[in-house]
Formats: structure tokens, C-alpha cells, sequence
């Protein structure tokens, strides 16, 4: 199973051609993706026309949804920013940890188009969808 982050999300709708919404456009008809609540809002909360919004709205609604933070992924969250920082590595938003976190505690693989999932891939378990 594929999570999709908003770095690949909102280029897709925005019409942008990469190969990150490229391969999200073929993953669309062949694979079972998902999304999490906080890309869900990051995503959703940036459209501007209301007729965008619903498009995606839609789009989202057949696709896996899931609940990404609790105390439990929390505290695993913390653990694995806290890791990182010792090596000398800060990643810039704490929403990209918890999601990091998030596909490796339920191990899965991430579509993204973000400097920071590498890093963090590099240096933990994260499994990053090529």
C-alpha cells in the first residue's frame, strides 16, 4: 500500500507534470493508495475555487483513509525526530516526521516529492515508493 503526501497531491492538482504526478496519475488506476487526515487538510485546505475543492473532495472519498496521530504515534514520532537530531539532522516540518513515522510504524511505502523524506529514509526504516 502506497500513502501519497501532499508535496505529490498538490502538484497533481495544480496540474503539474513530474514524474511524482505522473506516476500518482498511472498508481490512481493500478494500486491501492492512501491518504491520512493531516494530508487530507494540508491538501484540501489550499484550493481556492470551491468547484477544485469538491473535485478533490470527491477524488478523496475512494480512497484509503487514515487517522495518523495519537499519543501512541506520538511518542514514536518524538523518538524518531530525537534520533535523527543526534545525528545532526533536523527535518524542517514536524508534520513530515509524523508522517514518516506514520508509514513506517504501519509499514507503508511513500510517494512524495519532499527533500526531507530522503533524509529521513537515509537514515531509518522509511520505505520511499519509486
Amino acid at each position: 500500500m502506497i500513502l501519497v503526501d501532499s508535496s505529490v497531491w498538490i502538484n497533481y492538482f495544480n496540474g503539474v507534470i513530474n514524474p511524482k504526478t505522473d506516476l500518482l496519475d498511472k498508481l490512481l488506476d493500478e494500486e491501492l493508495i492512501a491518504i491520512g487526515d493531516l494530508i487530507y487538510t494540508e491538501v484540501l485546505q489550499g484550493f481556492k475555487k470551491e468547484k477544485d475543492f469538491k473535485r478533490a473532495q470527491k477524488l478523496f472519498d475512494g480512497i484509503l483513509f487514515f487517522k495518523m496521530l495519537g499519543k501512541d504515534q506520538s511518542v514514536s514520532t518524538i523518538r524518531n525526530f530525537r534520533f535523527l537530531r543526534s545525528k545532526g539532522i533536523t527535518i524542517r516540518k514536524t508534520i513530515d516526521m509524523i508522517i514518516a513515522t506514520f508509514c513506517m510504524d504501519n509499514n507503508l511505502q511513500l510517494l512524495h516529492d519532499d527533500k526531507d523524506f530522503n533524509l529521513i529514509s537515509e537514515n531509518l526504516m522509511l520505505k520511499i515508493y519509486k
